[in-house]
């Protein structure tokens, strides 16, 4: 495993789309959440409330980058039924990172490490990979989650004690 990387938080700007809809199927909400996610967007999240009139309904927020906005705002318009959407840029800080592969008794695991400071602040197994091996080894989910930081934590000792 590599020593210390020299690595710090990034700030950028993303837009944040989002619109109300309380006329739209569950099945059709959650087809343009995937196309929306196929077609680029950072990330799609769904969010229960009430409108006017105590009406339940359900407010699609999409997060993009400046370059996608209008692709992903089009597709909204006209994959769901909005009439309108709204928009607006925020400030974004996000730890910078990278990844390693973590060898475990059932396999390799990439994991995500975040910086901050040039320390590394996160770790994060990748789910994709401990869900595989739990599945193939027919063990817990979170056995395989707490091996892989047990195995990152080793590494990293001996590393200082080399």
């Amino acid at each position: 495993m590599p020593g210390k990387a020299q690595k710090s938080s990034l700030i950028d700007q993303i837009v944040v789309i989002e619109t109300n809809v309380d006329d739209q199927s569950a099945e059709i909400t959650a087809w343009v959440m995937d196309q929306l996610l196929a077609t680029g967007a950072l990330d799609v999240f769904l969010t229960p409330i009430l409108m006017k009139k105590g009406r339940p309904a359900t407010k699609i927020t999409v997060l993009s980058t400046i370059e996608q906005q209008s692709t992903l705002t089009q597709l909204l318009l006209q994959q769901s039924t909005t009439f309108g959407v709204r928009s607006y840029l925020v400030d974004r800080q996000k730890l910078s990172r990278d990844f390693i592969e973590v060898e475990t008794e059932w396999g390799i695991v990439k994991a995500k490490r975040g910086f901050s400071n040039d320390s590394v602040t996160k770790i994060v197994p990748e789910y994709e990979d401990c869900r595989r091996l739990a599945e193939a080894n027919q063990v817990p989910l979170r056995t395989v989650y707490e091996t892989v930081i047990q195995e990152i934590k080793l590494d990293e000792n001996q590393s200082i004690d080399s």
